[in-house]
């Protein structure tokens, strides 16, 4: 018995069956002598639902995890090497594989008769998408023991991706900025746009206006390009608040996984409890039978010494009985051979 064959074979079972099983393997590690491994074979965490059915997945179709493993290292790869065609490519990839594998996580789940809520479902989502975004994660997936769903690193979505790869290198002007971060539709972190180049205060045209009006225009371009600068940062305002709903939702999740881990020790708690009331209940039921036997077996010590004690009182009058018939036996035969000798004597003397 080792951790790894004990933890894969956990794993494998469903959430409700987990502790459990988990608590006859440690005792067979005391059993055997083993109090270490008993120890961490007990700190293994019983997994949340989600990600249970990620490890289903891992453990019943190998080519399909395999398939998004492959595909996450492609696209760190291009997003490292800043390569917007192939991240283009990978970005359409990646969100048709994560939503395909979402679904088909929860029919399996639903076939193994445990259906997964909306919730559970964006938790899978959540463990794919982090599967995608760092080695670390998909190592840990890609062993079917994950105890809790994962969570991609913050700036790492599928649309995050796909926007960096929209986005022209070159940023020619305010304008230009602006739109591009109107054109970031999902509030994903992008890269740093390169500096602007100043737009010139007033528009070029054919010919200048005259007389009165010739300072007009460039009011004109002015507030105009003002307007386009706060719509600008509103849009920023607009992404920072997205931001900050995905990191408090992320938050949300994290907060909702302790309840669970906190649930799933207290059901552990309560287990153990539950065991050891039985276990002292079954003691007191086998001590309270040891003092009726006992009981029983003082009774009859008692009842037989009742009997004993004038049997020996007998037996020694009996002893004594003897003794005197014995000295009263050797007196008789001292006197029949005193008589015995006088009569010898009195029949020579004739």
């Amino acid at each position: 018995m080792d951790l790894d064959s004990v933890a894969d074979e956990l794993y494998g079972l469903p959430p409700e069956r987990f502790v459990e099983a988990r608590g006859r393997q440690a005792a067979a590690a005391r059993k055997a002598g083993d109090r270490a491994l008993a120890g961490r074979i007990t700190a293994l965490r019983r997994p949340t639902l989600s990600a249970w059915a990620g490890n289903l997945l891992v453990r019943s179709e190998p080519d399909r995890a395999a398939e998004l493993l492959r595909l996450g290292e492609s696209l760190r790869r291009a997003v490292q090497e800043l390569d917007r065609d192939r991240m283009r490519e990978l970005g359409a990839r990646r969100n048709r594989l994560v939503g395909a594998l979402s679904r088909h996580v929860g029919e399996l789940s639903g076939a193994a008769g445990r259906p997964l809520g909306e919730t559970t479902l964006r938790e899978v989502e959540s463990t794919l998408q982090a599967v995608l975004a760092d080695s670390d994660a998909a190592e840990q997936w890609a062993t079917g023991r994950l105890a809790r769903p994962l969570t991609p690193p913050v700036g790492f979505t599928g649309a995050a991706v796909a926007g960096a790869a929209r986005r022209p290198a070159p940023a020619a002007a305010p304008d230009d900025r602006a739109g591009s971060a109107a054109g970031r539709d999902d509030g994903g972190v992008a890269e740093p746009a390169e500096p602007a180049k100043r737009a010139p205060k007033e528009p070029r045209v054919g010919r200048p206006p005259a007389g009165p009006r010739r300072e007009r225009p460039g009011k004109e371009q002015r507030e105009r390009t003002a307007g386009k600068g706060r719509g600008g940062e509103h849009r920023g305002e607009q992404a920072l608040a997205r931001r900050e709903a995905e990191a408090a939702d992320r938050l949300a999740h994290e907060l909702e996984d302790e309840l669970r881990r906190a649930e799933s020790e207290r059901e552990d708690a309560g287990t153990r409890l539950k065991q050891a009331k039985e276990a002292a209940a079954a003691l007191a039921k086998e001590v309270a039978e040891a003092q009726e036997r006992l009981r029983t077996l003082r009774e009859r010590l008692d009842e037989a010494e009742a009997v004993v004690d004038p049997a020996r009182a007998a037996l020694e009058a009996a002893r004594e009985r003897v003794t005197e018939a014995r000295r009263t036996a050797g007196q008789a035969r001292r006197r029949a051979r005193t008589a015995a000798d006088l009569a010898d004597r009195f029949g020579a003397g004739s």
